[in-house]
């Protein structure tokens, strides 16, 4: 498994509070809330600002009702579901968020496709999970402060991933956090065992950026840095799509 980046190491973690980042956040953002895309549609730059566009496939795991389709609507600044409810097939959700590499103050915008299927459904349909598997490039590996059922279930959940060519995906594991039922001594031995960054998602919804900025620059970070070392240089190429 690739070294975790430091945090801030690979893009600029606090960006999109920057006065040069306001161009771009401002093709997702409308009246301080977050702009809906259809599968096919993608924030639109002026010829002047155009960029390159990265795509990438990730997978959000954890057990039946821990929040995963609550999770991919929060970071896409969509309508959270008032009651759970259990997917039952595949669904997908288009995140797009602009970052500044720190290395050359390069400007991307990441298209981030999160896949989201129910753990009945995976067992019941054999077909589901390798459709899930095929060219993935991170999994978040999703546990709830409420169940600590969830927090015992993620070695199950990360065991799924770890064959090659699996194990070099991309992986972090999302704390929805305020533990009640999860001690933090209990997360923190999680983390040095498992070597896994673990990152927090959780409290009030805002209208803005800041509580979902951490979460995405941390899987931009990570996905860009797992490229770079897939290439074994500092970048990358982008694939041939622009935002403009």
């Amino acid at each position: 498994m690739t070294q975790v980046p430091a945090p801030g190491s690979v893009v600029v973690s606090d960006w999109h509070r920057c006065k040069d980042s306001k161009d771009y956040f401002s093709k997702i953002l409308h009246k301080k809330r977050r702009k809906n895309f259809g599968l096919l549609e993608s924030p639109v730059m002026s010829p002047l600002n155009a960029v390159d566009t990265v795509q990438y496939k990730i997978f959000i795991s954890g057990k039946s009702g821990v929040g995963k389709t609550a999770l991919a609507a929060r970071l896409a600044g969509l309508n959270i579901p008032n009651m759970h409810y259990e997917t039952t097939g595949i669904e997908t959700t288009v995140v797009h968020w602009p970052v500044k590499l720190t290395e050359n103050g390069r400007v991307l915008f990441f298209r981030l496709q999160l896949w989201d299927c129910g753990e009945n459904a995976l067992r019941r349909f054999d077909h589901l999970l390798p459709s899930c598997k095929e060219q993935v490039d991170a999994v978040l590996f999703l546990f709830s402060f409420t169940d600590r059922t969830s927090f015992e279930d993620l070695s199950n959940q990360i065991k799924k991933w770890t064959e090659p060519p699996l194990d070099r995906v991309v992986k972090l594991v999302i704390d929805l956090f305020m533990h009640c039922d999860v001690a933090e001594k209990d997360v923190r031995g999680f983390q040095m065992t498992s070597g896994l960054p673990v990152l927090r998602m959780g409290g009030e919804v805002s209208d803005g950026l800041g509580d979902v900025a951490p979460l995405l620059n941390c899987l931009a970070e990570n996905l860009w840095h797992q490229d770079c070392v897939t290439v074994g240089s500092g970048s990358p190429e982008p694939i041939p799509a622009t935002y403009g």
